[in-house]
Order: structure tokens, then sequence, then C-alpha cells
């Protein structure tokens, strides 16, 4: 039996590529997509390779960056340009193969086993030179005849580079690699292995399915699948149903909200954010749900079902804001809101023609709700805005005060 043809299509610094196509000037500076310090989401999404280079990390905070590298230009993220972006390389690898799974939004396994076009090296090193071109934007891919190995190439060679991992290469490209660099090894797995003398892929392959399986259950089967090349875990198809069970977005405000209407504005702009990922995702939720967090660290949660499946922002928010304002108490601090959408279903289950003036002006909805996706995706998240927004722009947009902060002129105001 012939082998799979697996790619793994990794954006290369995918936040800050996308920023850096938006500000060129980016490009010749240390720059960092990062959370806001003063709204406590003070860590390193994603940086440039110059902030690299200066031992910027992803996930550490913005003050242990700014100690290594003191000219760090921090970005604020952007996720509906994000998505945008994500979504058109997705469109690009479709072209290819109908079976395209996400790792991520700027990750990708691509499996073109039985494809007309076949020839991993070949397709890769055209979508490497497409997204460049077309997108503007940089990919590392890695081939392989599983998703394991083709994940190992995208890591190897950074950026703008393909990486091929063959039965005839593979003990001298993967076999000394740290453990660590295995997908699904993380920190904890990395550290039992280094007890047992394991500190590379070769290693911990040498260990056999019997003895993995004494030391760590079912799952020193798949270490060892993992690492010997013998995983046969599936590329899932592109349109598969269900892959998506809940969508989700949770905000930590500012300030702690005090009024209604500071709640109402949070939830829409989270709503937003939901329901525009569900869009994307191509379903809609039969169920809302709602968390909040006090003042205190007091938590709970929410549900409630929706009257009918719904992708609308102008649907599933004023429920969650119904939902929230029911569990509120007059004079409540809140310091923190959350909305999901849950208990999905394809949307394609619901395409039916109709001319009931509901639903035809609920298609109206969608339409309006797509366009407007499709403008924050091209002019920053903040170029289209319900007017609920601006009760509080502290609650709804970043801080624009702080230094080294770069913003798209004219989305912020003054």
């Amino acid at each position: 039996m012939a082998d799979r043809v697996i790619l793994h299509v990794d954006q290369n610094s995918f936040y800050a590529s996308v920023e850096m196509l938006r500000y060129p000037a980016l490009r010749d500076v240390p720059c960092a997509v990062a959370g806001d310090p003063v709204n406590r989401h003070g860590i390193i999404l994603a940086k440039n390779h110059i902030a690299k280079n200066a031992g910027v990390k992803t996930a550490e905070t913005i003050w242990e960056a700014k100690q290594k590298c003191p000219d760090l230009i921090l970005v604020p993220p952007d996720y509906a340009r994000y998505l945008y972006y994500s979504r058109l390389a997705r469109k690009m690898y479709c072209e290819y193969t109908d079976r395209v799974e996400p790792f991520g939004i700027d990750e990708c396994w691509l499996d073109l086993t039985g494809c007309p076009r076949d020839d991993g090296l070949d397709v890769a090193e055209e979508l490497r030179r497409r997204v460049k071109e077309e997108l503007g934007l940089t990919v590392s891919i890695g081939v392989s005849w599983n998703k394991i190995y083709a994940k190992l190439g995208s890591d190897l060679r950074k950026p703008d580079a393909v990486t091929a991992i063959t039965r005839d290469n593979y003990l001298d490209v993967v076999y000394p690699l740290p453990v660590e660099d295995l997908i699904y090894v993380g920190r904890a797995t990395a550290h039992k292995l280094r007890r047992i003398g394991v500190r590379t892929i070769g290693q911990l392959a040498a260990l056999g399915p019997t003895y993995l399986r004494s030391v760590f259950g079912v799952v020193g089967l798949n270490l060892h699948a993992f690492a010997t090349g013998l995983d046969e875990t599936p590329v899932a198809e592109t349109e598969r149903e269900n892959t998506v069970k809940s969508v989700g977005n949770s905000l930590t405000t500012h300030h702690d909200l005090y009024t209604e209407q500071e709640i109402k504005a949070v939830t829409y702009m989270l709503s937003e954010s939901v329901t525009s990922r569900l869009r994307d995702a191509g379903m809609a939720a039969r169920t809302i749900q709602i968390s909040m967090r006090d003042y205190q660290l007091y938590n709970f949660e929410r549900q409630a079902p929706l009257p009918f499946p719904t992708q609308l922002c102008s649907e599933i928010a004023p429920a969650a804001t119904e939902l929230i304002l029911e569990h509120f108490e007059r004079g409540q601090k809140i310091r923190s809101l959350g909305v999901r959408a849950c208990n999905l279903i394809p949307i394609s289950r619901l395409k039916q023609q109709s001319y009931l003036a509901r639903e035809v002006k609920r298609e109206a909805m969608l339409r309006l709700e797509e366009t407007i996706d499709d403008l924050r995706g091209r002019y920053g998240g903040l170029s289209v805005r319900r007017g609920i927004s601006l009760v509080d722009r502290t609650l709804t947009e970043h801080d624009i005060k702080r230094e080294n902060v770069i913003h798209p002129v004219g989305f912020f105001g003054p």
C-alpha cells in the first residue's frame, strides 16, 4: 500500500506578519502583537523575527519582553483581520484537496493522497509561492507520510521554507530532535520522559510500545506511534460536520462593570466575535451560554435554549444580554463576561427557501452581517461598529495612550 501524502502548512509569525503587511514600517523594527496590560492581558501573542532574535518569546509577559528588547513596538491584536487572512489561505488550500484540517488559526494539515496532484513537494513549493504572492505572507510547509512528521517538518525550517521528511531520511532528521518537538508532548510528559533518560525522539522510539505502555498507559502507545512515524490519524475532511462543538469568547474588562448599559455594550461586542466565528465555521447555535465573574472572583455560568438555530448577532446578543441581566444584581461589580454558542448544527441543515416575512428579514440580516465580517477583515475590527460600543470606549477598544503601540488611523477616534 502506498504511503499517504500529508502536508502541514504553518503561517510564519502569523499575527505579526499580518500587522507588518498592514504597517510595512514594522518590518525593519522589533515588533510584537500583545495583549493590553491595562486591560489585564499583558503577554506576547506573536513577534517578528527581529524581536525573536532579540530574545522575545511568545507567551512571556510584556515587561519581560521589554527588558530584553527596550525598543520593542507593541501592536494590539485584531482577530477579525487574522481570521480574514486565515480564511483566504484555507480557501487556497482547498483548491488542492477536500481534506484540509485546521490546527489553530494559522496551521493546517492537507492530505493529497489520491488527488489529481499528489506530488507533495511540488504542491508545497507552489503553495509557498502563492501565499507569498497572493496574500503577502510566508509559510513553512512540512511534507511527509503522516501528520506528526509533517508537523515536525514545518517546524524545522522557518520562515518561507519546505521540508520533506521521508522514509529515507527520517532516522537522520527526526530521531536526533528533542522529544519536546513532538506534537502533544507537553512539559509534564517531557519531564517524565527525562526522568527515565529519554531526551530525544530516537531514544523514545527505542523504548518500544510495551515498555511505554507500562509507564504511560495507553498514552505510551501514542507516543511510540508519534516517534516512529506509525501514526495513521486521518486528516479530517474540510466540511466534516460537528468538528466545532461550541464557539465562545470572554473578556476581562478595563474596569469593573456597574451598569446594565456597560454590560450590554460588552455583551454585544463578544456576541459579534462569536457569531462571526460561527459563520466562518458554517455552524448555527441552538443554545446560548453566558459566564460572569465579579470583583470578588465569584464565577457562575448559565445557559438557555434559543428559539431557533442561529448565527446572527442580532439574535444571539439580545438573548445573551437578557440571560446576563436576569442574574445581575444592582450594585454588583462585574470583572469579566463570557458568551458561548453551544449545541451547534451545520448551517447546511437549515438552508431552505422561505418567503415568510420573518425568514426574508433574517436572510437580509445574514447578508448584512457577512458584509460586515468582510469589511472588518479588510479594514480592521473597528472599521464598522455598533452604536452601543461607543458607550464607553475603554470597554470596547484597546487603550490608545500607551507608548509604542500602533493603532489603525481613523478607527479608534481621538
